[in-house]
């Protein structure tokens, strides 16, 4: 995925109604932009950091830039556009050599209502119609383990057990990881965030549900989906 044009590099001033992040640019402009993570962003949102925002100019918007990397210790970068995650997998998707599991799948459908479930599905296989669940994944602890979700998180929950239905029907389904960061090896549960997510995980994946990691590398130009990440239960 390749960003429309630069992005512009600042300082975090404050992250605050999930949805605002306040940043002095380079140039010297103090600006308000969207945040588009609905996370704690564990890690990534404290003041001083450095990070990069994208601008445009479509009419409408009430802020005119959106908050898309923040840059950690050594100069890693992560993405923390959640928006920025279902044009990656899908992408990843498509690559038989990163994700074999759908190669036989068929096309495509994206934002698709699971029928009789309250749940709207990422991505659908039209070829055989499993139902693919897609997360982001920003935190990270220590040692290369990125955990996810960051906050108690009901609706992921409820993502699981529609999951965990379909694979019990026949239907099967995925749940993909996307670590948007270049440091992370494995991915787990965050059982001392939210123990019910950890709890629904692992009965969606005995239950039969296909739950797989990947990884991808942002940088000035772009992310890309570039390796498999282990998921540990």
């Amino acid at each position: 995925m390749e960003y429309q044009a630069p992005l512009i590099a600042g300082t975090l001033q404050r992250r605050y109604k999930r949805f605002l992040a306040d940043i002095s640019l380079d140039s010297g402009e103090s600006i308000t932009a969207h945040c588009p993570n609905t996370g704690s962003m564990l890690g990534c949102a404290e003041p001083g950091m450095r990070v990069w925002v994208s601008h445009t100019d479509r009419r409408g918007r009430k802020y005119a830039h959106t908050w898309e990397q923040v840059e950690l210790g050594g100069g890693l970068r992560v993405g923390i556009h959640t928006g920025r995650t279902n044009r990656l997998v899908a992408e990843a998707l498509l690559d038989p050599a990163l994700i074999p599991e759908v190669a036989d799948g068929g096309s495509l459908r994206a934002e698709v209502n699971v029928p009789d479930e309250p749940m709207r599905a990422d991505f659908q296989l039209e070829g055989d119609g499993r139902f693919i669940e897609v997360k982001n994944v920003t935190a990270a602890v220590e040692a290369g383990v990125a955990v996810f979700p960051d906050a108690p998180s009901s609706r992921g929950v409820r993502h699981l057990e529609v999951l965990q239905r379909l694979a019990e029907r026949g239907t099967g389904g995925m749940l993909v990881f996307c670590a948007q960061r270049s440091d992370v090896s494995e991915i787990r549960p965050a059982d001392a965030i939210d123990p019910a997510y950890g709890r629904a995980l692992r009965s969606a994946q005995h239950a039969g549900v296909a739950v797989i990691g990947v990884g991808a590398s942002p940088d000035a130009t772009g992310i890309r989906v570039n390796r498999r990440i282990p998921v540990v239960t």
